[in-house]
C-alpha cells in the first residue's frame, strides 16, 4: 500500500511538471511556428502548428520594415552601458556600506531601500522635465543615466560582502594594501558570480524597457528594439501581420537569450547564494 501511494505521488508530480513545461514552451513554439507561415496561413483556423517555409522571408521583411540594425544597436548600447554602470556603482556603494564607518551610515542604506518603493512611472514627469532642462532628450544619456543607480545591485553585493571574513581585510591592511587595492585585488575576484548575476538581470531588464524610452525618444535614429516591435503592429496591409510580428519578436528576443545562456551557470549560482543567506 505504501509503495502504491509512493508510485502515485511520483506519477502526479511528473504529470504536473509535464503540464507546466508544456504551458511554458507552447507559446514560444507557437511564435516560432507563426513566423514560418504566410500571412494567409497565420490567420488559418484551426491554427497551423506545423512549421511552414516562409521563415527567412518573414525575418527579412521584419528587418526591412523597422530598420532593425539601428534598433538593435541602440538597445545593445543602452543595455550594456546600464548593466556595467550599475555593477560599478553597486560594488562601490556596497563596499562603502560594509567596510567604512561614516556619519549617517545607519540611515543612508535604509534610504536607498525607499527608492524601491518609487518605480519609474511615479517619477516620469519630474524626470522628463529634468532631462528637458539638461537638453538630454533624444540621446543615450536620457536612456542610461536615470537607470545607473541600482538598489537591487547594492543589496546583492552588500549581502555578499557581509559574509567575507573581517580578518581578510585586516590581513590586506597589514600587507599595506589600500582600500581600493583590497577591493580590486581581493573582493572583486570573489564577486564574479554576483557580477554575472546582476549583469544578466540588468541587461534583460533594460532590453525590455519600453515606457521611459517611448517618452524620452522621438527621433527615429534613437529608437530601441521594443519600440520597433510596437511599430510592426502597424501593418502595410491594414491588419496585423502576425507572421511578420512573430519573426521580429524572435529577432529581438535573441540578444537577451544569448546573454542568459552564456551566464546561466553564474546567474543560477548568484541567485542561489543570495537565497541561502
Amino acid at each position: 500500500m505504501h509503495t502504491y501511494r509512493k508510485l502515485m505521488t511520483k506519477i502526479g508530480i511528473h504529470a504536473i511538471l509535464i503540464v507546466t513545461l508544456i504551458a511554458v514552451i507552447f507559446p514560444v513554439y507557437y511564435a516560432i511556428t507563426m513566423a514560418t507561415h504566410t500571412h494567409r496561413d497565420a490567420y488559418a483556423f484551426p491554427p497551423k502548428l506545423i512549421p511552414g517555409k516562409q521563415f527567412f522571408q518573414n525575418v527579412k521583411e521584419a528587418w526591412r520594415r523597422i530598420a532593425m540594425t539601428t534598433l538593435l544597436k541602440n538597445s545593445l548600447i543602452i543595455a550594456i552601458t546600464v548593466a556595467f554602470g550599475k555593477i560599478v556603482f553597486s560594488i562601490a556603494a556596497a563596499f562603502a556600506f560594509t567596510h567604512f564607518n561614516f556619519r549617517g551610515n545607519w540611515i543612508l542604506f535604509p534610504l536607498t531601500m525607499v527608492t524601491q518603493m518609487m518605480p519609474l512611472p511615479v517619477r516620469v514627469i519630474p524626470l522628463y522635465r529634468m532631462m528637458a532642462q539638461l537638453n538630454w532628450l533624444n540621446s543615450y544619456k536620457a536612456l542610461t543615466v536615470p537607470y545607473l543607480a541600482s538598489t537591487t545591485g547594492i543589496i546583492l553585493f552588500r549581502q555578499f560582502y557581509m559574509t567575507v571574513p573581517v580578518e581578510l581585510a585586516d590581513a590586506a591592511r597589514v600587507d599595506g594594501a589600500t582600500p581600493l587595492q583590497y577591493l580590486w585585488k581581493i573582493l572583486l575576484p570573489l564577486s564574479w558570480i554576483n557580477v554575472a548575476a546582476l549583469l544578466v538581470i540588468e541587461f534583460i531588464y533594460m532590453w525590455n524597457e519600453y515606457l521611459w524610452p517611448n517618452i524620452a525618444i522621438t527621433s527615429s535614429k534613437m529608437r530601441i528594439a521594443q519600440m520597433g516591435l510596437r511599430m510592426l503592429y502597424t501593418s502595410e496591409r491594414g491588419v496585423a501581420e502576425w507572421n511578420i510580428i512573430m519573426a521580429g519578436t524572435l529577432i529581438i528576443m535573441l540578444p537577451p537569450l544569448i546573454v542568459l545562456i552564456l551566464f546561466r551557470k553564474q546567474f543560477s549560482e548568484g541567485i542561489a547564494m543570495q537565497t541561502t543567506k
